[in-house]
């Protein structure tokens, strides 16, 4: 199984990190400190990090500096609230594979450790980009859809949230899932946004294809 190293110190986001990519089937292991960050990743065994800027005994970007220092290519995604140039620019020269301002919307985060991800196997490589369930179609990569072959026009937010049925297809997923996974941590829980948006895809996918399984949540039926 894919592990991620999720560094955050702050804990509503790394318990909101931790469930959302283990919903997505990776592995995670959090730590909140740069040198819990240090030690984890010399010790091997992960595939991508996720990093915070700011943490309490250091900042991120030492942290950069260590693993890169000594000789450690492992995928890193730098979270932040700081968002200027310069501090963009400072995290990718330092290192950092991508950069992702905060608030961040985890769908965004999803696809782009995703595409951080890399395989030697070119079939597992196309896995990870390609999404194929019961005549729906996904490419991760183009942000293309079809539905029986034929193409059809999705919103970012429908684009999302049909990635999570698929990634979870003939699982019921809750609202409260599916508001982690499409619209991220700070989205109101109370909206009924979810239900507006399984309306949306219904009429585009098919109304037979997302099941309502009462009092639960929603459930892409595999044909």
């Amino acid at each position: 199984m894919t592990t991620i190293l999720v560094v955050e110190d702050e804990p509503g986001i790394s318990s909101f990190l931790s469930k959302g990519l283990t919903a997505a089937g990776y592995q995670v292991t959090v730590v909140d400190t740069g040198r819990e960050a240090i030690k984890e990743v010399l010790s091997g065994g992960y595939s991508l990090m996720v990093l915070d800027i700011g943490l309490p005994d250091t900042d991120g970007f030492e942290v950069l500096e260590q693993v890169r220092g000594q000789g450690s290519k492992l995928p890193i995604i730098v979270l932040t609230a700081r968002s200027s140039v310069e501090d963009t620019v400072s995290g990718l020269e330092g290192g950092a594979d991508d950069y992702m301002p905060k608030p961040f919307r985890f769908e965004e985060l999803l696809a782009r450790i995703r595409l951080r991800l890399k395989s030697s196997n070119t079939d597992d490589a196309a896995a990870v980009t390609l999404l194929n369930v019961g005549g729906l179609r996904l490419d991760l990569r183009t942000r293309r859809a079809s539905v029986d072959g034929t193409p059809i026009e999705l919103s970012s937010r429908e684009f999302t949230m049909l990635q999570a049925f698929m990634e979870h297809s003939d699982q019921v997923l809750s609202r409260a899932q599916l508001l982690d996974m499409v619209w991220g941590y700070d989205f109101d829980p109370g909206s009924n946004v979810v239900d507006v948006y399984v309306r949306y895809l219904r009429r585009k996918i098919g109304a037979d294809r997302i099941a309502t399984v009462r009092g639960m949540g929603y459930r892409l039926v595999v044909r």
